[in-house]
């Protein structure tokens, strides 16, 4: 059975997008908001299809799973960051995992519906520097932090050193499946 996955693509920095206020005080440069338009919906979950099969998790009796990417800029994301990490500055990517909070489902709900794994939230504005300062494009960026996000959906962690060389040598592997490559930098 192959893995299905729905992926709700939320993108702030569209222009039909429904900006939150302190985002629109400070928008992200038009390169930026055109890298995230050339990455379709239908991209983002073939991505994250193709990583799920790779990663194999035997989390939903029906192997489908549905997620939500969320664009955003600093500011927004510096606001989560505090109040759920309490860092009181900008990051690039935060996951918030469904599968860490007990929801009983009824078996049939589980053998019919997809397992929601969660939610990713990547700053755009930091996965920009960073694409700079790392000499790689956006978009690769993007999908590194999105892939990112996925493990941590799926119960990844780095509390240590070599739990990241771990968890960066798994996003490497997962770029490579989808055609897209980080230099060792």
């Amino acid at each position: 059975m192959s893995i299905q996955v729905e992926v709700c693509v939320q993108d702030c920095f569209s222009p039909a997008a429904d900006l939150v206020e302190a985002d629109r005080a400070y928008p992200v440069s038009s390169t930026s908001v055109t890298a995230i338009a050339s990455i379709a919906d239908e991209q983002w979950e073939s991505w994250f299809q193709q990583w799920l099969e790779v990663l194999q998790p035997d989390l939903s009796p029906i192997q489908a799973y549905e997620l939500s990417l969320r664009f955003t800029g600093d500011r927004e994301i510096q606001t989560l960051n505090v109040q759920y990490r309490h860092q009181d500055k900008p990051t690039d990517v935060l996951a918030f995992a469904a599968l860490e909070t007990d929801s009983p489902q009824m078996p049939e709900l589980q053998s019919s519906l997809p397992l929601y794994l969660g939610d990713i939230v990547i700053s755009v504005d930091t996965a920009q520097q960073q694409a700079e300062a790392q000499q790689h494009s956006l978009k690769t960026e993007l999908a590194w932090l999105a892939s990112h996000g996925l493990l941590h959906l799926l119960g990844w962690d780095h509390p240590d050193e070599a739990t990241l060389v771990s968890m960066l040598a798994q996003q490497k592997a997962l770029l490579n499946t989808v055609g897209l490559s980080i230099s060792d930098s």
